[in-house]
């Protein structure tokens, strides 16, 4: 637990400037949303509640995916639940909101600090796969290799290990698996000049894996409660994209092992691959949750296992987190204050280490734009 005191008014308020911040700039589109936050930022009831989180995890969308958990949990009715589409409510913020929501706090307080205090934000978002899908050609167009082994650290559930099994509609055309009623269709805005990718693919995955310190069993429907509370409420169709996602991931079986350091576990998983198979790590809004110390050791490791072993490191994580030695243009204007920058890393066998930018996206693959060469 970090030394900084609930009581501090230095850290109330910077509590308070995280949630303004996360209303303004990463859920501007959820009216509710933006309405907790607000509210949040204005009751130093609420932000104490901070404290409960390991000092990586104060983050506001843990709060709120705490609160939308014991929601779904439906212990008990609350009026706060009317606001939330993804319980049926149709509720517009309004005057009352503030005084529902510490009331439904105070009556949850314990089980919500209990979340808190044990949980982390695993989205598992698989809209990032209409990202990951051409990300994995750039992959075989670099490299050369056909038959792709993807290990994705901090995997949560594992549902981007299924990119290969759905649809992407990107407006202009469509790629991946055919579509079905039953499979999930992506929805994802190419912008920009870009070309498309060619529409077979050329690669293929021949092993899938992930990693993470907690994973989740798709078998236990509190663990996957959790990750629903981690949707944001007015977004029905990622519902539903999730939804069919998790029927699949529990059709396949489970493909993420616990690791509680992930990158000791990445040179076995290696050392197991058949010959000719090329590797690719993939993380993706993980090492934000990283201390500065510990990112800067993934960057070192990761980079070192790029010019040892012959991985390909594809990133998807803010500007800042990719490490020196990579140029990006600026992010498009759809959405600059919170656009993902994903980045490739490898290095051919007679060359040095190559690190391009590949292309920006949303967080949750709502629109991407390719960089072009």
């Amino acid at each position: 637990m970090d030394e900084q005191r609930p009581e501090d008014d230095t850290a109330l308020q910077a509590w308070a400037a995280q949630y303004r911040h996360f209303a303004a700039f990463e859920c501007p589109q959820d009216p509710l949303y933006v309405a907790i936050c607000e509210a949040i930022a204005g009751l130093p009831e609420l932000l104490t509640l901070m404290a409960a989180a390991p000092a990586t995890q104060r983050r506001p969308n843990l709060l709120l995916a705490a609160l939308q958990d014991q929601l779904l949990a439906g212990e008990e009715a609350h009026s706060l639940a009317d606001y939330y589409p993804s319980l049926g409510g149709a509720r517009a913020p309004d005057a009352e909101l503030p005084a529902l929501l510490l009331d439904f706090v105070r009556r949850r307080r314990t089980a919500l600090t209990e979340l808190l205090a044990t949980r982390s934000t695993q989205t598992n978002e698989c809209g990032r796969c209409a990202v990951l899908w051409p990300a994995l050609q750039a992959v075989a167009a670099a490299t050369g290799g056909q038959d792709l082994a993807l290990l994705d650290i901090g995997s949560s559930a594992g549902l981007t290990l299924g990119v290969d099994r759905y649809r992407y509609d990107y407006g202009r055309f469509q790629r991946g698996a055919p579509a079905g009623p039953e499979l999930p269709t992506i929805a994802c805005d190419w912008l920009g000049e870009a070309p498309p990718p060619a529409e077979a693919p050329a690669w293929r995955l021949v092993e899938r894996a992930g990693l993470d310190p907690a994973p989740v069993d798709l078998q236990d429907e509190a663990a996957v409660r959790w990750l629903r509370a981690c949707l944001w409420p007015h977004d029905r169709e990622r519902a539903r994209r999730f939804e069919q996602a998790v029927a699949l991931a529990r059709a396949e079986g489970p493909a993420v092992r616990r690791a509680d350091d992930c990158l000791a576990a990445i040179e076995p998983w290696l050392d197991a691959l058949a010959p000719g198979v090329q590797p690719v790590l993939f993380n993706s809004w993980v090492l934000a949750y990283f201390d500065p110390a510990a990112l800067a050791d993934y960057q070192a490791r990761l980079l070192r296992l790029v010019r040892e072993r012959g991985i390909a490191w594809l990133c998807a994580e803010s500007p800042a987190l990719h490490g020196a030695g990579l140029a990006a243009p600026p992010a498009p204007p759809a959405d600059p204050g919170a656009a993902t920058l994903w980045s490739l890393s490898w290095a051919a066998p007679t060359a040095a280490l190559q690190r391009r930018a590949l292309a920006w996206s949303h967080p949750h693959g709502r629109w991407l734009q390719w960089l072009e060469r």
